[in-house]
């Protein structure tokens, strides 16, 4: 059971890059799509986690939410979604495998805390992959929006991981609370500032939501994206370990840069599968200790954390 679900959840955070693709050039605005993707599922959990006493109506006045959502799911997504309008899908795949790199960083010039060298050399090769994506078009094509719809993904990623690091603290603080719970009140949070975004910025008409393409890609990315694979994330947490659910990030990004190549025409360069290389041999670096941990207590027969 435990291996079907990890396989289901990495298939699935494998296609939604693409899935955001196709909704966006369908006509969808960005931040609406986004907004009703997060405000629905999170709607729909947290009454699902009522219904079976694992929620209450306090928790939604908890202000440590609100920086959860506008970070993980708010900055993360709009910068995301706004930026598949200008760059691949499975590019977006890639940058937003940085995630961990930048949690790194946070630790390491915020919290001050420290890290081993395995963790420093694999956010610099890591970095370095990023550096191939990005120059051939900064340097050869001069396309502005291209460059900034890549940063965009950065910065949200750093905003992913500030997310991060306040989500595993208040796993701590609120450790009765399911994290499925916990993940539905984010995405209410997300998704209405999403969709506040978008009333200022954005012109939806009921037209945009009329194609097969657009309207699908808000029900996939509602029900299967965030609802089934998130609560599948938060199941594998308990069931085996903090690290392993994590392992997505190995087999994911390159998944979904093959989907995009396979399936939409977007065209693969020797830069783009260097970077992407680079990219992931750094993740892999920095979770080197946890990997050479696992590996040598599965030869042993000794429990890992």
């Amino acid at each position: 059971m435990i291996i079907f679900n990890y396989l289901l959840m990495c298939a699935i955070f494998s296609t939604t890059f693409l899935v955001i693709k196709i909704g966006v050039e369908a006509g969808l605005p960005p931040f609406f799509s986004a907004g009703v993707r997060f405000l629905l599922a999170g709607a729909l959990l947290f009454l699902w986690m009522y219904w079976k006493g694992k929620a209450s109506l306090r928790l939604l006045l908890r202000k440590e939410f609100m920086l959860i959502g506008m970070t993980s799911t708010f900055m993360t997504f709009a910068t995301l979604y706004w930026a598949e309008q200008h760059v691949d899908s499975g590019l977006a795949a890639i940058l937003s495998a940085t995630g961990p790199m930048m949690i790194l960083i946070i630790q390491a010039v915020f919290l001050r805390k420290g890290s081993s060298p395995s963790d420093y050399i694999g956010c610099i090769v890591g970095f370095m992959g990023v550096c191939v994506l990005i120059l051939p078009k900064l340097v050869l094509e001069h396309e502005g929006i291209w460059i900034l719809s890549c940063i965009l993904i950065l910065i949200g990623e750093a905003a992913y991981a500030v997310g991060s690091l306040a989500t595993r603290k208040l796993t701590f603080d609120l450790s009765d609370v399911s994290p499925i719970t916990l993940n539905a009140v984010q995405m209410l949070y997300g998704g209405a500032a999403l969709l506040l975004l978008s009333l200022f910025t954005e012109q939806m008409t009921l037209e945009q939501l009329s194609s097969w393409p657009a309207a699908g890609s808000v029900l996939y990315l509602m029900a299967v994206g965030s609802m089934l694979a998130h609560s599948l994330y938060a199941w594998l947490l308990k069931a085996t370990n903090a690290y392993f659910p994590s392992t997505w990030l190995f087999i994911s990004p390159m998944v979904a840069l093959g989907l995009g190549a396979l399936m939409y025409g977007e065209h693969l360069t020797k830069y783009s599968i260097l970077g992407s290389m680079l990219v992931l041999f750094g993740i892999v670096l920095m979770q080197w200790r946890g990997i050479r941990s696992r590996l040598r207590a599965r030869r042993y027969g000794t429990p890992s954390a």
